[in-house]
């Protein structure tokens, strides 16, 4: 691996905000200061923890000086943690990159991603694949350029079925981006860093590098484990359409995709009331729609179990097995 030491490179400020994720801490920094790249500053940001993830990241602090480490005795909520992590950059960073305590990078993303920052100061906001659990994950340009227009990939998101923007730990900002956005993740959002992307794009060019570069754990523990069982795709589609659409899109554009993505979405409802979701599962929906004023649609919902219960006739072992899921739920 070629180790990049010269210190004339931008400074690159690595944040991991944590609280209680001893398990995995470990793995996380230890991917952090084996970047090939080495002109880097790592704040630790721990939220109180009390789990043995204070011990992990002093003992990594104490013995590498481009650590700092900063403890709250308070515990906050999860947001103004991150919030507060990205205000802590040195003055002389170039670019930012959160690094998830449950999540890790390969020892080429930073220079990676920096290389390719590097070759125009438009770019204000990089990504790349990664590795969720042990698929690899994230859609490519639909064009094979690496530096796109913010407002083109903004489009592409509202009009298709593309997402390039993974989790938080794919991403990395050019720090003045970073620094402009106070706080940088708008709190009372369904997906605060997806949002936060389609802000940047409004000014600034969008690069990917086609490589994996990250790693996002899918255990139930994790940030990304809890999410995947309450449809937040779809929900989060929807929400970016109706939040974002009238900016990128055309007034026609915006109603033909609205009234997709809603056929779609009520109809991913139906589905989970057959199949007899939790309650979780729909205080999760009502809480995403109310950060855009949006609800349910009863009428919606209705059409949409008509066709769902339509398509569980055509197929018997599916329907046992529904009744089955109903039959449990009402025995708890």
């Amino acid at each position: 691996m070629l180790v990049i030491e010269d210190r004339d490179r931008p400074l690159v400020t690595v944040v991991t905000p944590f609280h209680n994720t001893a398990e995995h801490l470990d793995e996380c920094i230890e991917s952090v200061l084996a970047q090939s790249y080495r002109n880097l500053e790592y704040i630790l940001q721990d939220n109180a923890s009390h789990d043995g993830a204070s011990e992990i990241a002093q003992r990594w602090a104490a013995n590498d000086a481009r650590i700092r480490y900063c403890r709250l005795d308070r515990l906050i909520p999860q947001i103004p943690n991150y919030n507060l992590a990205l205000t802590r950059m040195s003055p002389a960073s170039v670019y930012t990159k959160v690094v998830q305590a449950d999540d890790w990078i390969y020892p080429e993303c930073l220079q990676q991603m920096v290389e390719l920052g590097e070759r125009s100061p438009r770019i204000g906001l990089i990504s790349s694949y990664l590795l969720i659990g042990d698929s690899v994950w994230s859609d490519a340009p639909p064009r094979r350029q690496a530096i796109l227009p913010g407002r083109e990939v903004a489009r592409l998101h509202l009009l298709q079925q593309l997402f390039l923007f993974g989790s938080p730990t794919t991403v990395m900002v050019r720090s003045d981006v970073a620094r402009a956005r106070r706080p940088f993740y708008r709190e009372g959002r369904l997906h605060e860093d997806t949002e936060a992307c389609y802000e940047i794009l409004r000014d600034w060019d969008f690069g990917f590098v086609p490589q994996v570069l990250s790693y996002s754990r899918v255990a139930s523990d994790s940030t990304y484990g809890r999410m995947q069982s309450f449809d937040t795709q779809i929900l989060d589609k929807l929400i970016a359409l109706r939040r974002y659409g009238p900016e990128f899109l055309s007034a026609s554009e915006f109603e033909t995709r609205v009234a997709e993505i809603e056929r779609r979405y009520h109809r991913r409802l139906a589905r989970a009331f057959v199949s007899a979701q939790p309650r979780a599962y729909w205080q999760f929906q009502k809480r995403g729609l109310a950060t855009q004023g949006l609800r349910i649609s009863p009428a919606k919902l209705a059409r949409g179990l008509g066709r769902e219960l339509l398509s569980l006739l055509a197929c018997p072992q599916e329907l046992v097995g529904i009744a089955a899921s109903w039959a449990r739920r009402l025995h708890k």
